[in-house]
């Protein structure tokens, strides 16, 4: 007889936990954007674990109904590697913050992006540490009054997509609170990828670091400081569509079509799946005023997991193995009796 599977809504991942994240939180967008799109994942609940460090973000395994680990600062990842290794058919999330992955977890969270495990990692990024009340993180900006830099903040600020690609990172996307559909649409984009898939999500924290992000989200200009990116679709956005990203003397540039010469042909067409990550980094690096904020599949280059290539270590090993059984090994060569 067949299996019947059941078709699963967004209230089966739901858990009957209390949400306790500030009001106005764009925790919660991402919650529902998470909910909203694993019943089309087709898996069954049991088959997602939810693995969280320490911060904010790390909540989120109380308030999705599957299995779960809310572990310790920065070690989300070595945790996410055993349950991954230990049982290969589970889909494998791993959430946490800037300050999670980026500073106590940053030596985890490279390799991981290194090893290329079949995980997805959400990457919750509010340039602030919010649960400990509002220190300067490794994304705050170069300047940044907090409450641990009341002077600003000396340092500059990591880039989670350029500290991946250095990792050599094989999925790399971004996207913002503000957006359920593109956020929804890229955690399904994730888990078909085989490797590790990071996906950073700028993050408003109302409280300690309120409209960080409000020239990339304000909806009067949100338009024109948005490029949404398709693969094998040209780089254009604005609010009329008509301005684009070229690429001119190994540096990119954004440009007008139909000023000065330029047409579509001249606007620079995004491969995700390009191997190179020079055109990759530059994108990353886009930044306001003189550039949008690149959003969506930024690179997805498919090469193999790692935890594949341990499942195929171990069976070449069984196979070729002289003792079958640990009994043959220790009744193997000279033995004797006490």
């Amino acid at each position: 007889m067949a299996e019947h599977i059941t078709t699963l809504t967004k209230k089966d991942f739901t858990s009957d936990q209390m949400v306790r994240w500030c009001p106005g939180c764009g925790d919660y967008a991402i919650l529902n954007a998470v909910q909203n799109a694993m019943p089309e994942l087709g898996r069954k609940k049991e088959d997602f674990v939810f693995i969280s460090g320490i911060g904010c973000a790390a909540r989120f395994p109380y308030y999705m109904n599957t299995y779960g680990f809310h572990t310790i600062h920065g070690r989300a990842p070595a945790l996410a590697t055993g349950a991954k290794l230990s049982n290969p058919n589970l889909s494998v999330w791993i959430v946490t913050g800037d300050g999670d992955s980026l500073a106590i977890g940053g030596n985890h969270f490279i390799h991981a992006l290194r090893r290329n495990l079949d995980v997805n990692i959400l990457l919750f990024n509010n340039q602030i540490y919010g649960l400990t009340k509002g220190q300067y993180s490794p994304t705050s900006k170069q300047g940044q009054v907090t409450k641990s830099t009341p002077m600003g903040a000396l340092e500059r600020p990591f880039s989670a997509g350029e500290v991946a690609l250095g990792a050599r990172a094989t999925f790399f996307a971004r996207t913002i609170d503000t957006n359920p559909k593109l956020m929804s649409q890229l955690f399904i984009d994730s888990v078909q990828h085989k490797g590790t898939s990071l996906i950073e999500i700028l993050q408003n924290c109302v409280i300690y670091n309120d409209n960080a992000f409000d020239a990339v989200t304000n909806r009067a200009t949100q338009e024109d400081n948005q490029l949404h990116l398709e693969h094998g679709k040209p780089m254009i956005f604005g609010k009329d569509k008509n301005k684009g990203i070229r690429l001119s003397r190994l540096r990119l540039e954004v440009v007008t079509i139909g000023e000065n010469g330029i047409t579509e042909d001249d606007i620079l067409v995004h491969d995700a799946h390009e191997p190179d990550t020079a055109i990759h980094n530059m994108l990353i690096r886009m930044e306001l005023p003189d550039f949008p904020v690149a959003l969506g599949i930024i690179r997805a280059v498919e090469t193999v997991s790692y935890d594949q290539l341990v499942r195929e270590q171990y069976e070449s090993s069984k196979k070729n193995a002289r003792y079958g059984t640990m009994d043959e090994l220790l009744a193997s060569g000279h033995t004797w009796e006490i």
